[in-house]
């Protein structure tokens, strides 16, 4: 019996439309790796891109349990001595609340090059709108 691997140009990439209007953001974020990862797939294989892209929309109405609106930090450094710059949950779904869904999907997915690659396949998108209608993104099934 062989093993499959899959040829990167026999991979066949659909488009998915995750409405992220009252789902956790950690459960939401599993479930992005995955699919842009290609692990919901048969034809999965670790060292090969055979993922999905992922369109995300109403990235600013997601929900977390407990305190974490208040507890929950996000640091980031300029690089210059004295540069760490910390920001609450609730303060970056005000400014940025995209970016609230890219790194907690980033932080579940590897630290490679392949990894960074497969996180260019997601689209968040903060409002009801995306404009990737063109590409005809079908209903992502949570659960």
């Amino acid at each position: 019996m062989k093993t499959y691997v899959a040829k990167p140009a026999n991979i066949n990439r659909k488009w998915y439309l995750v409405d992220a209007k009252g789902q956790r953001l950690g459960r939401l974020a599993t479930q992005i790796a995955n699919t842009l990862r290609g692990k919901n797939k048969p034809e999965y294989t670790p060292n090969i891109d055979t993922g999905d892209f992922v369109v995300v929309i109403n990235a600013g109405r997601i929900a977390v349990t407990g305190r974490k609106r208040e507890n929950k930090v996000y640091y980031r450094h300029s690089g210059y001595p004295g540069g760490l710059k910390e920001r609450t949950l609730a303060e970056m779904l005000d400014r940025r609340p995209q970016e609230v869904i890219r790194l907690a999907v980033k932080g579940m997915m590897p630290k490679n090059r392949l990894a960074r690659a497969q996180l260019k396949k997601l689209k968040v998108f903060a409002g009801p709108t995306h404009d990737h209608e063109a590409q005809k993104p079908e209903e992502f099934k949570l659960g």
